[in-house]
């Protein structure tokens, strides 16, 4: 699927500004951005770009002005722009790197994942997918159940296997993210891992998972946060990120509505990772 680039310049340049209007693009579909010297750059799919509802979504911000130009990336040029231009190799907490297969390897880290990127996000670069992955290196996976939500690229999900999951389970609404997936399983040698077309209403009736990992955003983990209970054992761990600090209170009430027990949480730039346990 094509996806629509949309790169916003800032006068005079805010970073406070930025994040407001990155924020207020992520609840109107758009799924990843890059901050550049000058605003950021914000990536959707093509279906679902609007002029107008971008117009009305930013909110302008009193000093602050802003343009945006549009830009439509065809399908096959978003690994030659990834390897060009962003995705460089990534180590967290010496314990795990994640690079492009165009990259030389790192025979000292103990997990090593290899991401083709393509058009679905989720190299590690971001906050969110950062944070994610220091919680399944913070804990034990061994012979668990595991479910990556809204998968991306499947690093997650990866992760988790290599880190002992028994079986892993990825779904995501996007067909070029379940292929993505499918090839960086292939490349990574997961031979555990599942994954399927879908969003939150395809989990009824599948068996418990142990632990449920969900890096999406606000308002979809609001609305699909008792789905996820619903499959989730008692006592299982619910991660959570694509949100930042001053949603984390929402996130904790709809948490403790659904049966769930704060444990920790991750922050970085404002970005935050909480924890939840499923009481028994």
């Amino acid at each position: 699927m094509p996806y629509t680039k949309v790169t916003v310049t800032l006068r005079p340049y805010s970073e406070a500004v930025s994040d407001i209007f990155v924020a207020q693009l992520g609840e109107i579909d758009y799924e990843s951005f890059v901050e550049t010297e000058s605003g950021f750059e914000a990536y959707v799919q093509s279906p679902l770009f609007s002029r107008e509802r971008l117009e009305q979504q930013i909110i302008p911000v009193d000093g602050v002005s802003f343009t945006y130009d549009v830009e439509e990336i065809p399908d096959q040029n978003w690994n030659e722009e990834w390897e060009k231009n962003y995705f460089q190799p990534i180590v967290i907490d010496d314990l795990c790197v994640v690079r492009g297969p165009f990259h030389p390897e790192f025979p000292h880290i103990p997990h090593r994942i290899v991401i083709e990127p393509k058009m679905a996000f989720g190299t590690g670069h971001h906050e969110t997918t950062g944070m994610m992955l220091k919680h399944i290196l913070a804990n034990d996976m061994t012979g668990l159940r595991v479910l990556d939500m809204g998968c991306g690229t499947g690093i997650l999900g990866i992760l988790a296997s290599m880190r002992g999951a028994r079986e892993v389970v990825g779904i995501d609404i996007d067909q070029w993210s379940v292929d993505n997936t499918l090839e960086n399983c292939s490349l990574n040698h997961i031979h555990n891992m599942s994954v399927q077309l879908g969003d939150a209403a395809s989990l009824s009736g599948m068996l418990p998972y142990d632990v449920i990992l969900a890096n999406i955003n606000r308002n979809i983990l609001l609305e699909d946060m008792v789905k996820y209970v619903a499959v989730l054992k008692p006592g299982g761990m619910l991660i959570m990120s694509g949100f930042y600090a001053e949603d984390l209170p929402l996130i904790q009430q709809e948490a403790q509505r659904n049966g769930l027990t704060y444990v920790d949480h991750r922050e970085q730039n404002r970005w935050v990772a909480p924890a939840f346990l499923l009481k028994l």
